[in-house]
């Protein structure tokens, strides 16, 4: 085996890798944003109870448990950047790997950061107006359209802010900005969950919590809608897998970090929705349009409540920062597997930062806040569910097949995967009952994603040769000088079979046998 087989092994250098502390930043700062802001009157609309609402957020908690544990054995067995993809790419499922990657580093990643930064745009600026003395502006007036140029220059510099940021050293810059964020994000929370409480226990306001699940929505599709918006809030704890090289001793590190983080968010969220519940009656948190800014004026008056936006604000940014790091690692291992083009797979080596594929990350991001995307968002969380049951498969391929893996992975028990499975199908398969125009959607980005793949890589159609081969050797070198980075290409074990992979350089890519080894 050749010192260039592995070269995930220097992604991230020993001195820059993540511990605990930071990892387990990073998955609370992943999952907890803005979403639970957002979902919170949603959930209760499908429900209609109080008691049946708290169940669907601890059953979203238990799923994400569960999805966590199985994608630990994933991490320690597959020690490579990329997640699902990485995943997909382990067993030969290329095509599939190829499409969930394209909708993941041109849409799905490039359109939650462009809604995050507009979104933190809007609650930025609402905050700016109230401070301007001769502004009449106040927290309880209607957001500004996203297309304002005060928000889309506070996403932008944002977007820009964190792009940079990720240009350095994860445990020197990045990952201490998310750690200050996260602590932000906690005392936030805290913060809430402290009033409600303080409600609770001294001012005896428990009539919300009497005949807890009277008026309940039992239907399976309503709840399964219900669960949809509760497991959009705790997206985004399968962070750490996108950058499995830059931990300490990931199976130590992850299995703790996941676990702690995670553990951390469930307990908020449902102790969020309590306080919520505990001065706001059940109708009004579903006709609630902002229940942070509502919670804050019934329980502390509209002084306080001028504070929000800032809040929600300091939790997108943490949201943001922990998008970039996902988006931009499996853009880098895309381009490791000759799937995306080579300069993709540029690394620092100092910093061992990804710097091209951050630096794209940021400019699809910064197109796409131009564009109104809610309803790709939305399609593109059926893409993920649909990534989930796809990675659970690999996994049960791994174990039947006898996949070579890393000898000392963490194995989790059988039934824990078999159960992520069914649940993920669950997930894929009752939307096109409750929502036919949205998983069309999603099955139509899959399928052009496909499309691609066959016509670019098994016909070969768009092959890279003279000219355009000239054109990709330039630009390899500009970045490589212009960013500071040496580029990361996968090779493969033997001499013979030693060539870099590029997706402009098709034909390598038609032997499948070539890939299989990660």
């Amino acid at each position: 085996m050749t010192t260039e087989r592995r070269r995930s092994e220097d992604v991230g250098t020993k001195e820059h890798k993540m511990g605990v502390i930071s990892c387990s930043s990073y998955v609370i700062g992943n999952i907890i944003g803005s979403g639970i802001f957002i979902t919170t009157n949603s959930v209760a609309q499908d429900t209609n109870s109080v008691g049946l609402t708290l169940l669907i957020w601890a059953v979203c908690a238990a799923i994400s448990f569960l999805g966590a544990i199985v994608y630990v054995e994933l991490a320690t067995s597959i020690p490579d950047p990329g997640a699902d993809y990485a995943y997909a790419m382990k067993v030969g499922w290329k095509a599939i790997a190829f499409g969930f990657m394209l909708v993941s580093v041109c849409i799905t990643f490039p359109a939650s950061a462009a809604v995050q930064s507009i979104t933190f745009g809007q609650y930025l600026e609402k905050f700016i107006l109230m401070l301007l003395p001769s502004s009449s502006f106040s927290s309880s007036d209607t957001l500004d359209s996203s297309s304002s140029w005060l928000v889309i220059t506070l996403a932008l510099l944002l977007l820009v802010s964190l792009t940079i940021l990720n240009f350095f050293s994860l445990d020197k810059f990045a990952s201490t900005f998310q750690n200050v964020v996260s602590v932000c994000k906690l005392l936030s929370v805290l913060a809430i969950i402290c009033i409600g409480f303080y409600f609770l226990i001294f001012k005896g306001e428990t009539q919300n919590f009497d005949n807890l699940f009277a008026g309940s929505n039992w239907d399976i599709g309503t709840m399964t809608m219900a669960v949809y918006g509760g497991l959009w809030s705790y997206a985004g704890w399968d962070i750490l897998n996108y950058g499995t090289p830059e931990i300490k001793s990931p199976r130590a590190t992850m299995p703790l970090s996941l676990f702690f983080g995670l553990g951390v968010v469930a307990s908020a969220y449902i102790l969020i929705n309590v306080s919520f519940f505990t001065v706001m009656t059940l109708e009004e948190v579903q006709n609630s349009t902002a229940i942070g800014d509502d919670f804050a004026r019934v329980t502390l008056g509209s002084g306080f409540a001028n504070v929000i936006p800032a809040m929600i604000a300091v939790l997108v940014m943490g949201t943001l920062n922990s998008n970039i790091f996902c988006g931009s690692r499996i853009m880098h291992a895309a381009a490791r597997e000759g799937q995306l083009p080579s300069f993709l797979s540029g690394i620092n080596p100092s910093s061992g930062s990804p710097r091209p594929a951050v630096l794209f990350q940021g400019i699809f991001s910064a197109i796409l806040c131009f564009v109104d995307g809610d309803t790709l968002v939305n399609s593109v969380t059926f893409v993920m569910w649909a990534q989930k049951l796809f990675t659970a498969a690999a996994l049960l391929f791994i174990r039947y097949k006898h996949v070579q893996v890393e000898s000392n992975a963490i194995r989790v028990p059988l039934f824990l995967v078999w159960a992520l499975l069914f649940i993920s199908l669950a997930l894929v398969a009752i939307p096109f009952i409750q929502d036919l125009k949205i998983t069309l959607i999603g099955c139509g980005v899959i399928a052009v994603a496909l499309a691609i793949y066959y016509a670019a890589i098994k016909f070969g159609i768009c092959g890279c040769g003279g000219l355009s081969e000239k054109i990709c050797d330039v630009v390899n070198v500009v970045v490589k000088r212009g960013l500071c980075v040496e580029l990361d290409v996968r090779t493969v074990s033997t001499p013979d079979e030693r060539t870099e992979l590029n997706v402009l350089s098709l034909p390598n890519l038609k032997d499948d046998a070539s890939l299989t080894s990660l």
